[in-house]
């Protein structure tokens, strides 16, 4: 009785399952940083709702007016307390406005944090111009101490010429806090990824990253 042979293994499946095996461990491996990475690109690239920043006030305001509402939150490695505005601020567009947000190091450690940004609905980010704020420079907080951070900012009166922004009336500014070490992570895996390569000998770069990963 003859035997049957059994059926080969074609190299380029095998090639094949080990990239897909190679891509679902590449992104579970990322799952971690995924969130403060995709911040940080936004903050980097203005995707996403990020702002822009403005050398000086704007010289032109209109009658139109924006409610502006902020939001605060922290990562999860951030032991500080860090809070927002209680109350929204209505402005014309163009105008300065002016809001502090607190933050509180309860430790007994000197902490160093880093804050991302963006701005709600998304598409209003492009207009919203910060001239000056925390979030520009880390912030050193001693144990016990307590500071208030300013922001200043006004909303382009370009906003008023384009009739995508017509039905935005409310922004809320949002801020997230990271300890200066999980940021320096995040870079140093984005170091680490963008030099190894992967699949047919391609450099991965981790700005590439689609935001529903």
């Amino acid at each position: 009785m003859s035997q049957q042979s059994s059926p080969k293994t074609s190299p380029n499946l095998n090639r094949t399952v080990g990239l897909c095996l190679a891509g679902v461990i590449f992104m579970g491996g990322m799952a971690y940083a995924a969130v403060p990475l995709y911040d940080l690109f936004c903050r980097v690239t203005g995707y996403g709702g990020t702002t822009n920043r403005a050398d000086a006030a704007s010289d032109t305001i209109i009658e139109r007016q924006v409610t502006v509402r902020f939001d605060a939150s922290r990562n999860r490695q951030m032991p500080w307390e860090f809070t927002a505005p209680d109350d929204a601020v209505r402005l014309k567009i163009g105008e300065t406005g002016l809001a502090f947000y607190k933050a509180h190091n309860p430790t007994d450690e000197t902490l160093t944090g880093t804050a991302t940004f963006n701005v709600t609905p998304q598409k209003a980010g492009y207009y919203f111009s910060k001239i000056d704020c925390f979030c520009f420079v880390e912030q050193t907080l001693a144990p016990g101490e307590t500071v208030d951070m300013p922001v200043t900012f006004f909303i382009d009166p370009e906003i008023a010429e384009d009739d995508e922004m017509k039905d935005v009336k409310t922004i809320t500014l949002s801020y997230t806090f990271f300890l200066k070490s999980e940021t320096s992570k995040i870079n140093l895996l984005e170091s680490k990824l963008a030099s190894e390569k992967v699949s047919n000998q391609a450099t991965v770069n981790i700005k590439q990253i689609p935001q529903g990963s």
